[in-house]
């Protein structure tokens, strides 16, 4: 008799284990390399506590294939990166990359288990997502600590409740434009942030990177960063809000390669395609309509950007595929 907890798995939940275990194994890589270089023992003490996680994750997703008579995927692994090259990011940065890494992993474990059927699964993935959470709070804490968190930008506190009197409110095309809401202030800041981050690393990924091909395309994402955060920062100094200082993102000079193209393109992707999620969220959480029409204008050229790194990987034999249903239109050829 098949229990409940024993059925095949299903294709969420293969396409879940595909990504998870793909992105943990390029997770150990970049903290493999961080740990031997971050000076600072308390940032130290939270790059080791990342990279433990990403090791465990790895261990029962693989003992989960094998169980499950599934290959492993390719994804990354020590030959992917030099953790002895020379440093290439400054401590601060380290950190926030760190931190960030626990909010990627609330976003995508939030997302998970509800597309999760398996009890074990499911259980697997509650644990993930606290750990993801502790995470974020002991990086979270310690930039506070050191004085580095970015804050968010504050406004004066409502001294009442207030409600929408005019369809004006909407509006944002033309004309005088409302000041923006806490949310949409939240959201800007956000991906303000995240581009700021992003673009850094990519700045140093151009540096390292050995094809010119690769190099370029991580130029011109950062050039696509900067041409982002332009946008955000000219909503919130429309609405008098100051746009807040993003970070000392210290990009070193070396040149030397630390990590393959392959897990360079990779990790570009999972940028986009986590930017295009969050600027999805920034739309629904946006009334006005001018934020709406930048938020899209931006996603699709983003998602151009991701097309074309996807034809990068492609030609080069990079890009592994998820788990996928059988082409029944082959099958039939005869």
């Amino acid at each position: 008799m098949t229990t409940h907890d024993h059925m095949k798995l299903t294709a969420s939940e293969l396409g879940i284990l595909f990504e998870s275990y793909t992105n943990d194994a390029l997770a150990t890589c970049m903290l493999s390399y961080f740990v031997e270089h971050v000076e600072d023992p308390e940032i130290k003490a939270c790059v080791e506590y990342g990279l433990e996680l990403s090791k465990k994750h790895i261990d029962i997703d693989k003992n989960i294939f094998r169980e499950e008579d599934l290959p492993t995927p390719a994804a990354f692994s020590e030959q992917d990166v030099n953790t002895s090259a020379p440093r290439l990011y400054s401590d601060e940065l380290i950190l926030h990359y760190v931190q960030n890494l626990g909010i990627m992993g609330l976003n995508t474990y939030s997302m998970a288990l509800p597309n999760t059927t398996r009890k074990s699964l499911r259980e697997h993935f509650t644990h993930c997502l606290q750990s993801s959470a502790e995470l974020f709070n002991r990086t979270t804490d310690l930039s506070i600590q050191k004085g580095i968190y970015v804050r968010p930008p504050t406004i004066p506190y409502p001294q009442q409740i207030d409600f929408a009197q005019k369809r004006h409110f909407l509006a944002g095309w033309m004309g005088e434009q409302r000041p923006l809401t806490s949310i949409e202030i939240s959201l800007l800041f956000m991906n303000l942030y995240r581009n700021a981050l992003g673009g850094a690393l990519l700045t140093g990924f151009a540096q390292v990177a050995q094809s010119k091909k690769v190099q370029n395309y991580m130029t011109r994402g950062a050039e696509i960063s900067k041409h982002h955060n332009a946008v955000f920062v000219k909503f919130l100094s429309e609405s008098n809000i100051p746009a807040p200082a993003t970070g000392n993102f210290t990009v070193m000079t070396t040149t030397d390669p630390i990590f393959s193209d392959k897990l360079l393109m990779y990790h570009t992707s999972f940028l986009e395609s986590a930017g295009i999620v969050f600027y999805g969220q920034s739309i629904g959480g946006s009334a006005r309509k001018d934020l709406s029409a930048a938020y899209s204008r931006l996603m699709v050229e983003t998602g151009e950007y991701s097309l074309d790194g996807a034809n990068i990987m492609i030609d080069n034999g990079w890009f592994e595929k998820p788990p996928s249903a059988p082409d029944r239109r082959e099958l039939t050829k005869g």
